[in-house]
């Protein structure tokens, strides 16, 4: 019999930065709100997340700062690459993560975007920004694990 390991996911764009650069508190998964050309672009992987961050404004989460480039078949009813794109989350999500970024002082970081049964979703994280020594602290636990594996594959 064979084992399902997809479970529908397709991963449209990773943000790797993110983990380097914030502390994870929680993780969601959030719907995005997509117009028709931004979807087509989106299923031909041109999206960049990496400097995004998402605010809240007027009881909603919005996401800011995401680059999904403009479909060249789209002609006159393009979109603008650069825009707030709104997320779809449940008003108790959403009522938890203004709490937190407005009391303890957390911010919302996107760190993948895929598929889900067809659907576009967006993971955010609940996080906090790293200061440069644990950055620092990041690098030196990286390079020892890699010559630990290094040691143990020669000595095996």
């Amino acid at each position: 019999m064979k084992k399902k390991t997809n479970l529908g996911l397709k991963i449209i764009c990773l943000n790797r930065k993110a983990s380097f650069n914030y502390f994870f508190e929680d993780i969601y998964e959030a719907g995005i709100v997509l117009k028709g050309s931004e979807i087509k672009s989106v299923r031909n992987g041109k999206v960049n997340i990496a400097d995004s961050y998402a605010v809240e404004k007027n009881g909603e989460i919005f996401l800011i700062n995401s680059h999904i480039s403009s479909y060249k078949q789209a002609s006159y009813s393009n979109h603008n690459p650069i825009d707030e794109r709104k997320l779809l989350l449940n008003k108790k999500e959403i009522n938890k993560l203004i709490g937190k970024m407005q009391r303890e002082g957390f911010t919302l970081i996107p760190t993948k975007m895929y598929f889900k049964k067809g659907k576009a979703k967006i993971q955010i994280a609940v996080a906090k920004g790293k200061k440069k020594y644990d950055k620092r602290q990041s690098i030196k636990r990286r390079d020892w694990n890699r010559d630990k594996a290094r040691y143990v594959r020669k000595t095996s």
